[in-house]
């Protein structure tokens, strides 16, 4: 197994099920409130939801980027700077949904690209305020890439339901239904 095909999966099933969350949303408040969505928080020190969105997508593109061993494209910047920005600027639905299909696009092409990264090579991984994390690319998948992705993906789910929106765990993990037994419910 490959990094590609342990992350690849991951990053399009979750943001899959984030579009329909968003969705779902979206008919469950039909009187266009549904944009008003996108200002709510868990916690008044925390991103809004449009940031959350906006950031999980920067994670699950920035985390193939990395283990491409390529650099990032000035997109991920201005997705980075969108969603810093979300606070003021939220957006519309479909501008949260249109983020949501582009890094989909992103994820699958640089999957059919192929990662050919080994899971021992080194990754330097600098965060803002200066420290650097050395870790092998498995770690950096398994103990940074996908956790703060799902970070972003759990806190949007969490946002949109503490906002009433009629959601459940098969929501959350609609993509488990494909392995669904036919005859396992009678």
């Amino acid at each position: 197994m490959t990094l590609s095909d342990f992350v690849v999966p991951t990053y399009v099933q979750m943001l899959g099920a984030l579009s329909q969350w968003l969705s779902k949303a979206e008919t469950q408040r039909p009187d266009g409130s549904v944009d008003t969505l996108l200002a709510a928080r868990l916690a008044p020190d925390m991103f809004p939801l449009a940031t959350q969105v906006r950031f999980a997508c920067r994670q699950a593109q920035e985390g193939v980027f990395r283990l491409l061993d390529q650099a990032f494209p000035p997109a991920l910047e201005a997705l980075l700077d969108e969603g810093r920005n979300a606070g003021e600027r939220p957006g519309t639905l479909a501008d949260t949904q249109a983020r949501i299909v582009e890094t989909i696009a992103v994820v699958e092409a640089a999957a059919a690209a192929g990662i050919t990264i080994g899971p021992a090579a080194p990754i330097a991984h600098a965060l803002p305020n200066g420290m650097i994390l050395d870790l092998t690319a498995e770690q950096y998948a398994r103990d940074w890439a996908l956790p703060q992705f799902y970070f972003h993906v759990v806190t949007a789910y969490s946002i949109i339901r503490a906002q009433g929106i009629e959601l459940g765990k098969a929501d959350y993990a609609s993509h488990m239904f494909a392995y669904l037994r036919q005859n396992a419910l009678s």
